[in-house]
């Protein structure tokens, strides 16, 4: 049986980027740059004034005649010369002699056409941002594998790049199986319970930034099993939740294969998670991402977190794949015994100089409510260990905001 490391290490094997796409810049949000971007112009165009105040020769001093005011957007059109200034405001171009601006809070106006410079010394380049600061024409501005911010959108707009050659994010296909499942508006029967895992995997794959195709629920039928699995094989991942074991109605890994979904492995020395199947469908320019989950909801949950999470950052071209992984220390004691790995849910407090991390009450893999207390996975090794209060154990951030590619 696979480790989790040899698993994640297949999968990515077999997953590389999703071709590149032209896109409309502001339809780029959070894709990665398939090109390097250059300016078509010096930031700023020009040498400006950072502040309100006024261009002056920086040796000057005393009493200066006001020979004209620059706004933003307009341009000057008499050169300053000693004894001479020109009121200005913030962005405006510098006129031509000045090499300084003082403040408008220091100096004092006279009367319409004079003013008093109050700074006892003026140096040159104060208050100016020279031509070209912040970036020159025909400079690489940014490159590509750069993940697209709102900071970047608004560099595009500035360096006049409409479009941009992107990696897109893959479409991924939820399909959940079993007869038992009922959708979560209905009222569950005696031996029947709501769908959770698709509704999950379906918000934890648009989290990500991948695009989310729900496909509903297939019972355990090998007809309609077979009809709604072609379906996500249109895909470029497809995830399927239950009927992965060792049952008489855990159809799954049958029928995949029969739709030519080339088995990579099953089973993961892993829980929760066991069960998880993995393979890929080659069929012409597409090749599907096929993950075959266990049913229980937190086996599910942690799978994808593990494993198809960071196949879809790999489609989408992004550098970092895999859940930030961090050290912490043991709020209680506790003690693992467990022949697998196990990736236990935990609460993360961000405490220095090491964060401090305790497991969540957890009744198995069934048990989502426990899952909802979690930030993170506390990362027991398989055997039989005691662990003190305050050793160190290795933890996966599950918060996004804690685990930025």
């Amino acid at each position: 049986m696979l480790s989790v490391d040899e698993a994640l290490a297949l999968v990515l094997e077999h997953v590389e980027p999703l071709p590149s796409v032209n896109v409309s810049a502001s339809d780029a949000l959070g894709m990665v740059l398939n090109e390097d971007v250059i300016s078509d112009v010096n930031s700023p165009p020009h040498n400006k004034s950072t502040m309100d105040g006024y261009a002056v020769v920086s040796s000057d001093s005393g009493e200066l005649r006001v020979i004209e005011e620059v706004a933003a957007g307009d341009v000057p059109h008499h050169a300053v010369t000693p004894g001479s200034t020109t009121r200005i405001m913030t962005g405006s171009p510098i006129p031509e002699g000045a090499d300084a601006v003082v403040i408008v809070e220091r100096t004092e106006t006279i009367d319409g056409d004079r003013v008093r410079l109050l700074d006892p010394t003026i140096t040159a380049g104060q208050n100016i941002m020279p031509l070209g600061t912040s970036l020159r024409r025909d400079e690489v501005v940014l490159t590509r594998g750069t993940e697209i911010r709102p900071v970047e959108i608004g560099l595009l707009a500035e360096v006049g790049h409409t479009r941009v050659e992107v990696t897109p994010w893959p479409s991924v296909a939820v399909l959940s199986t079993g007869n038992e499942l009922v959708p979560p508006g209905e009222v569950p029967t005696a031996g029947h319970l709501r769908n959770s895992n698709g509704p999950m995997l379906t918000a934890a794959v648009v989290r990500t930034g991948a695009k989310a195709i729900h496909l509903g629920t297939a019972p355990d039928d090998k007809q309609a099993l077979d009809q709604m699995a072609r379906s996500g094989l249109e895909h470029d991942v497809l995830i399927l939740s239950g009927g992965v074991s060792a049952g008489l109605y855990d159809l799954v890994p049958q029928i995949l294969t029969e739709l030519g979904v080339e088995q990579v492995f099953h089973k993961v020395r892993l829980k929760p998670g066991k069960p998880m199947w993995f393979g890929v469908k080659d069929s012409g320019e597409r090749r599907t991402m096929v993950f075959a989950l266990p049913g229980n909801p937190v086996s599910s949950l942690v799978c994808f977190e593990l494993f198809v999470r960071a196949a879809i950052h790999r489609l989408a071209g992004r550098r970092q794949v895999e859940r930030v992984r961090t050290t912490a220390r043991l709020g209680i004691e506790y003690h693992q015994t467990c022949d697998r790995d196990t990736y236990h849910p935990a609460r993360l407090t961000s405490d220095a100089p090491l964060p401090r991390v305790e497991p969540v009450p957890w009744r198995g893999s069934g048990d989502l409510r426990a899952l909802a207390d979690a930030n993170a996975l506390i990362v027991l090794p398989a055997g039989d260990h005691f662990l003190a209060d305050g050793d160190e154990v290795e933890v996966i951030w599950l918060d996004e905001t804690c685990c930025r590619p």
